[in-house]
């Protein structure tokens, strides 16, 4: 499953800065990290996640939940949203 996870930073990004550069993105091992995107301010990152759940993103969303506010949508790629869409499944 794919996952679009906006972080919001609660106090910036130099704290989120520094415990990534100290210990990773520390991710469980069953989720993939796909791409990321930053807003041109930095308030906000937008990262594309793989995963087998969304309780999957929980661990590491603890993780980061001093420094970070999360939003998570399940999203599929375009190509196989319309696929679906022409034969009636979406």
């Amino acid at each position: 499953m794919l996952f679009m996870v906006v972080e919001r930073f609660k106090r910036g990004t130099a704290l989120v800065e520094e415990r990534f550069k100290r210990d990773g993105r520390m991710l469980p091992e069953d989720v993939t990290y796909v791409a990321s995107w930053m807003e041109m301010d930095g308030l906000r990152c937008f990262q594309l996640i793989e995963a087998p759940s969304r309780q999957a993103l929980a661990p590491w969303m603890a993780r980061w939940s001093d420094l970070v506010e999360f939003e998570v949508s399940e999203v599929k790629t375009s190509a196989e949203f319309w696929s679906k869409a022409e034969s009636g499944d979406a």
